[in-house]
């Protein structure tokens, strides 16, 4: 018997014997739409004559279920998407699916593709992406796939179903903190210029100042990290005594390093210039000071994102219109508290 004999049959066997490509058995497999009705009957043939089974066995050919999910991801070394990711594996197995998940180092149109590809292999029913860029959700709006997909972390201003936390709101909260305190204006370091939450947050810091009928001042832009947050942090503290008295951070990272080049300047933080981050990591309480921050509920972001993936495999209507928003919450620590007024006389 030859070793061809002895192994079980591949995907590509069956396209070779059935005489179509990879792709097509793919989709016949998914249950695509797109197949003409003699090819799927041939590749059906073919699969029953030579016993393929995928890993999920029988039962999947015969059901269509493999109750199998895809969740593609990025940036997964990031609190954000990281504790994204977590919350959805978790929300998938309370609800008995498996999960697939397809780390790429860049959402591209090229990588989305083939990691729905993968997917589509795999038996996924559908597929989660935690697309948090621009770029990658306009992809994602382009592609056509054999199974629902529901994006996660993309903002509430696109047009593919999904779940995400309200980022202009948190902005708004952390930004009325501040002003609350008695703080008269609030500079920004906001994150990548193409991440959907950091514009979000960066739009919700400025409607709340023009709301209070204060003009933004100068916003800094950083990329998460804390390093980038340091080099911030050292041209904040050149405006200490010069107007800056509170800074809204997009990020407790970032947060991190503007707290160590205020510190290195001599600046105190709060009785200087408060400090508000976002995420609540875990560290954040044990900054030195304490970070006042924007909690996100992830558990509730994977749990939505989940029930509504699994409304469109379902074909059932959805429980609540997408996008789905979540409400972040303020966590107010000793990195704010109280601002007196300003002196007169003293430059804004």
């Amino acid at each position: 018997m030859s070793p061809a004999q002895l192994r079980p049959p591949t995907m590509a066997d069956v396209a070779r014997q059935a005489g179509v490509s990879h792709q097509t058995v793919s989709r016949v497999l998914g249950d695509h739409p797109n197949v003409r009705e003699e090819t799927r009957a041939r590749v059906l043939r073919v699969i029953e004559e030579m016993g393929y089974r995928r890993n999920s066995s029988a039962r999947a050919l015969a059901t269509r279920r493999t109750r199998t999910l895809g969740v593609v991801a990025s940036d997964t070394t990031l609190y954000g998407p990281a504790s994204t990711l977590f919350a959805l594996e978790e929300a998938a197995r309370a609800e008995g699916y498996l999960v697939s998940t397809v780390s790429l180092r860049e959402l591209t149109m090229a990588t989305l593709s083939e990691a729905l590809d993968h997917l589509s292999d795999g038996g996924v029913e559908g597929v989660v992406a935690i697309a948090p860029q621009r770029s990658a959700v306009d992809a994602l709006a382009e592609l056509r796939s054999p199974f629902p997909v529901v994006v996660v972390g993309s903002g509430q201003g696109v047009d593919i179903p999904g779940v995400s936390v309200d980022q202009h709101l948190g902005a708004c909260l952390a930004t009325r903190h501040l002003l609350a305190a008695g703080h008269r204006r609030v500079w920004h370091l906001a994150g990548p210029e193409d991440w959907l939450e950091a514009a979000d947050r960066a739009a919700g810091w400025r409607a709340t100042l023009e709301a209070a009928d204060v003009e933004p001042p100068l916003l800094l832009r950083g990329d998460w990290s804390p390093l980038s947050g340091y080099r911030a942090g050292q041209e904040l503290a050149g405006w200490v005594g010069r107007g800056l008295t509170a800074v809204f951070v997009a990020n407790d990272q970032m947060a991190l390093g503007v707290l160590r080049a205020l510190r290195e300047a001599g600046v105190r933080t709060p009785q200087d210039v408060a400090v508000v981050g976002f995420d609540d990591i875990p560290e954040s309480e044990f900054f030195a000071p304490p970070l006042t921050t924007v909690r996100q509920d992830f558990s509730a972001v994977g749990k939505q994102g989940i029930a509504l993936l699994l409304e469109m495999i379902e074909g059932r209507p959805p429980a609540t219109p997408s996008p789905i928003a979540i409400e972040p919450q303020l966590v107010v620590r000793a990195s704010t508290f109280p601002h007196a007024a300003q002196p007169e006389g003293v430059p804004l």
